[in-house]
């Protein structure tokens, strides 16, 4: 399988996974809580990550969850002048991650070409400014919708409507001029899930591999993860290693965590197990 990060960033992902650094631009993440606001402080983990061999670097300037209101203009501050520095300093495809069209649109000129979407392009504006400017886009399920506490979802049937929701958003992206390959999908694990479905997600992610886009795994240190070890937010790393093997044995092509060194280990065995598996396709 091929996946193009924006215009001519072609990369073959049939064994090999790709790993995303987590940057967040934002004093009250779930996992740094603001540890890394300082701007120096940032590009020092830009650093790191690119040091242990990320990818892709990912900014995001509004936490996923509930919280303090982020207006259009403070997210804007947040993001814009990192995605710019973190342009300037590396030659690495760069991800914002937002839901809001006007957010990716000044990304996307300050050097960004992955529009990074966690609620499934609810703002119409924002699959046209990823084909204008020729980005990649990530299609997350979400059930209600970013930011909205969600503490009992009900689905009829999990996999099915998670599966049936990428699909018609990868559709948008595609009749808004997105190609095919530049379109990933996200299954939205603890975005309106319990821990138990957003575990059972996890293990049907090769059902999602069967859209045919690219599948994109956000596991990183959830809460899920904790449910299942009974562990706090930084005791989560051994479990969240095993979530990427898992994912990846099971198709996932793009990993988005906080430990690039340890995605980064995981990606490359699990590449070399799958590309000397008799039979394997990508």
């Amino acid at each position: 399988m091929i996946v193009e990060l924006g215009v001519g960033n072609v990369r073959d992902i049939s064994h090999r996974a790709l790993v995303m650094g987590i940057l967040n631009r934002t004093p009250d993440s779930f996992y740094d809580n603001g540890r890394f606001w300082d701007f120096d402080d940032f590009l020092v983990l830009a650093d790191r990550h690119m040091l242990e061999g990320a990818d892709i670097l990912d900014v995001g300037g509004v936490r996923a969850g509930p919280g303090p209101e982020v207006t259009a203009s403070e997210e804007l501050s947040r993001t814009c002048g990192a995605v710019e520095a973190l342009s300037e300093r590396f030659d690495v495809p760069i991800a914002i991650d937002t839901f809001r069209g006007e957010v990716a649109e000044a990304a996307f000129e300050a050097g960004a070409c992955i529009g990074n979407d966690i609620s499934g392009f609810a703002d119409p504006t924002y699959l046209p400014a990823c084909a204008r400017h020729g980005a990649a886009a990530v299609a997350t399920h979400v059930r209600l919708g970013p930011r909205i506490p969600d503490p009992k979802p009900v689905y009829r049937n999990l996999l099915d409507e998670v599966a049936a929701f990428l699909a018609v958003r990868a559709g948008w992206a595609e009749e808004a001029g997105v190609p095919a390959n530049r379109i990933m999908v996200d299954a939205g694990l603890d975005l309106g899930k319990t821990p138990e479905m957003s575990a059972a997600l996890l293990r049907s992610s090769d059902q999602l591999v069967s859209l045919g886009y690219p599948v994109f795994l956000s596991a990183s240190n959830k809460g899920f993860l904790g449910e299942l070890v009974d562990a706090g937010v930084d005791a989560r790393g051994e479990a969240t290693w095993a979530a990427h093997a898992l994912g990846i044995g099971l198709g996932c092509r793009i990993v988005r965590t906080h430990d690039v060194r340890g995605a980064r280990r995981v990606s490359d065995v699990m590449a070399a197990l799958l590309a000397n598996r008799v039979g394997v396709s990508g």
